[in-house]
């Protein structure tokens, strides 16, 4: 029992220590308690705290000037009357508003018609993607294979080569369409031309070629090697085969990552200029359809008199209200799915 007081008495005296001890130093200063490193360190991190919330305001303010800037001209202009792009007193808020503009740009452009076409473009090429290069991901992420490195260093060479290396040799190729010299055969000796149809985007998606395919095959790669292998060994044990067990298991546990996928392989066809004008020459899409309005405004409403963009600019900025709305659209609605997608695809930590 001794001992036991004695602890007690120990431990109180030690707390009445510390409480003079804080007293005095808070009376005194804590600086006569630290060394001249602490004392630096504390000061440094005061004006750290101080300034960092600062910079990092102008940071983001800059950030989203540049981004949101575009986007502002654009509503600022498109919805303004022609008049008004040379009066001084308006900056961002025109005198009055029209709808005019809209108008004539959906007309000039075909824009039901045009964005009918591209969306059917779109979709069965992004599909026709999605199913290809999910295979070929898994293929890359469960099976080992003779010359797979090297299959898979050509994968990476499709995300690192420009498509312009190649658009000759793909031209030729649906110039003159052979299919292995049998199309000849039932055509009077005579290849075809592919060239102003679908299948300049379609082919490509089927053998997992399209648009930013390389990316995609990487993305499924990343995302069935991180799915654990004992989902596999289930499947086979009860008696799944490779095909069935990626269409029973694997699908259903990529679906965030088939949705990424898709939403990128739709904005990249929708927003896809080079490859659409390579193998297209009319105007059968929208983003090539935006890249000659100006054209067609100088042809339908200045009679082939050129009056400069400027005179032509609320009309321009309309047409990329237009070409850029489906988008926004499906964004606004899909966001939440696309993040996660991306997050869980292996693209980001």
């Amino acid at each position: 029992m001794a001992s036991a007081r004695e602890e007690r008495q120990f431990e109180k005296e030690m707390q009445r220590l510390r409480k003079a001890r804080y007293k005095r130093m808070k009376e005194e200063g804590i600086e006569n308690y630290l060394t001249p490193e602490q004392i630096r360190y504390n000061r440094n991190k005061r004006i750290i705290g101080i300034v960092w919330p600062i910079f990092r305001f102008l940071i983001l303010f800059g950030m989203c000037f540049v981004i949101l800037y575009p986007m502002i001209f654009m509503l600022s202009t498109a919805f303004r009357p022609n008049e008004q792009m040379n009066d001084p007193s308006i900056v961002w808020i025109p005198k009055s508003f029209t709808l005019q503009n809209i108008k004539d740009t959906y007309k000039i452009m075909s824009y039901g018609s045009t964005v009918l076409t591209t969306v059917r473009l779109n979709l069965i090429a992004s599909l026709l993607q999605v199913v290809t290069c999910s295979i070929t991901g898994y293929g890359f992420a469960r099976f080992d294979f003779k010359g797979k490195n090297i299959l898979f260093a050509i994968v990476i060479a499709m995300i690192l080569v420009p498509p312009q290396i190649i658009t000759i040799p793909m031209y030729l190729q649906y110039a003159f369409f052979d299919l292995f010299g049998i199309i000849p055969l039932f055509n009077g000796g005579e290849t075809i031309s592919l060239i102003n149809s679908g299948w300049t985007m379609y082919l490509p998606a089927m053998f997992a070629n399209g648009i930013r395919a390389g990316l995609f095959i990487l993305i499924f790669r990343q995302f069935f090697r991180g799915l654990p292998k004992e989902l596999e060994d289930a499947a086979y044990l009860d008696g799944c085969g490779p095909f069935k067990t990626f269409i029973k298991v694997m699908v259903p546990n990529a679906r965030t990552s088939f949705l990424t996928v898709f939403l990128f392989s739709i904005v990249w066809y929708w927003n896809d200029y080079y490859v659409s004008s390579s193998f297209f020459t009319k105007n059968d899409t929208i983003a090539l359809m935006l890249r000659n309005l100006d054209a067609e405004l100088t042809s339908r409403l200045f009679n082939n008199q050129s009056p400069g963009i400027r005179a032509m600019i609320v009309w321009l900025e309309s047409g990329c209200i237009l070409t850029i709305a489906p988008i926004l659209i499906m964004y606004i609605f899909l966001q939440k799915y696309f993040i996660e997608g991306v997050e869980r695809s292996g693209l980001v930590g």
